[in-house]
């Protein structure tokens, strides 16, 4: 058994790490503030005798005993990172600064999550993880895009200079149960309006692609990475490499839910990228052939349901 701290443990992705690795036989420290996490997301968790919750903001130092961290506090869709872009850049800065010092403290091995935002509006496609991006540092959603970029340098800077033992993953588009249903985001954006018989809003000309990974590939990546071979630090790209237009997504999600939506189409957003798409060779050699297994049809069906029971017990949440 091991002891894992979880910044961001009630969130989409961390309540769903949690619960893999407490079914895994580990003792889980779920840490959150409950800006975008919920309790919702791991109130099936409370009962389990090896898992704790605790309120805590990660811009603050916290104390504890334990062998491995899992850094993912950070609001992680433009409508939450936008909304105080400067608390955005404090999350990933000082929260990566405080959960290193801890690291540094008690000898645990440290994953940070990064993103595949590191690499802006990417002049490279595939995006390897050698492409160093192409990223605006004023922009809308350079809180995030910067943030990010700066916890990579301190994993890297502590690990070269204090000798911590860091890993860091690179997430690409990530959709599943337990997403915030206002996060803006694509995948949560169109179920919810498909659902309720809305409009559909795609931007820009829906030409624009993303790769959607879903949420238990992302585990399964994430954890071989935390204990891939001693001294492999990455980064390491954690996505799907199957590429998908806005529309495609859209018709898919009209034909999956029987909606009688229409498209419509609005403005692109600032610095919105045109292309996403992981190389993922090197996480395949290094993390024992890693590859998403889960095609977006059946992630998608999952991801459906969840939402449609939501709206039923409580239409005012979405």
């Amino acid at each position: 058994m091991k002891r894992i701290l979880i910044t961001g443990g009630a969130g989409f992705v961390g309540s769903h790490l949690s619960e893999r690795l407490l079914n895994e036989g580990n003792e889980v420290i779920c840490l959150d503030n409950y800006f975008t996490g919920s309790k919702r997301n791991i109130e099936h968790l409370m009962d389990h005798h090896y898992f704790e919750l605790v309120r805590h903001d990660v811009t603050n130092p916290y104390m504890v005993e334990v062998d491995e961290i899992y850094n993912l506090a950070c609001p992680a869709s433009p409508v939450h990172y936008q909304y105080n872009p400067i608390k955005t850049v404090k999350t990933s800065v000082m929260g990566a600064i405080n959960m290193l010092g801890l690291a540094k403290r008690v000898h645990a091995k440290i994953l940070q999550a990064s993103t595949s935002e590191v690499y802006g509006d990417p002049n490279v496609h595939p995006q390897p993880e050698s492409y160093w991006g192409n990223v605006n540092p004023i922009g809308l959603r350079s809180c995030y895009d910067e943030g990010k970029r700066c916890a990579e340098t301190l994993f890297m800077d502590y690990h070269n200079q204090n000798q911590v033992d860091v890993k860091i993953i690179r997430i690409f588009n990530t959709y599943g149960p337990r997403m915030h249903p206002k996060d803006g985001r694509v995948v949560s954006n169109f179920i919810v309006q498909a659902l309720r018989g809305d409009d559909i809003t795609v931007f820009g000309d829906g030409t624009q692609t993303r790769s959607f990974q879903y949420v238990d590939d992302l585990v399964e990546g994430t954890i071989r990475m935390m204990n891939s071979r001693d001294g492999f630090v990455g980064p390491v790209n954690i996505g799907n490499p199957v590429e998908f237009t806005m529309l495609q997504l859209a018709e898919e999600v009209i034909s999956l839910t029987g909606s009688k939506s229409k498209i419509i189409h609005l403005p692109l957003p600032q610095d919105d990228p045109m292309q996403r798409k992981p190389d993922i060779s090197l996480a395949h050699k290094e993390l024992n052939g890693w590859e998403p297994k889960i095609q977006l049809k059946e992630g998608l069906k999952h991801t459906i349901k969840y939402f449609d029971d939501l709206l039923k017990s409580d239409d005012s949440i979405i």
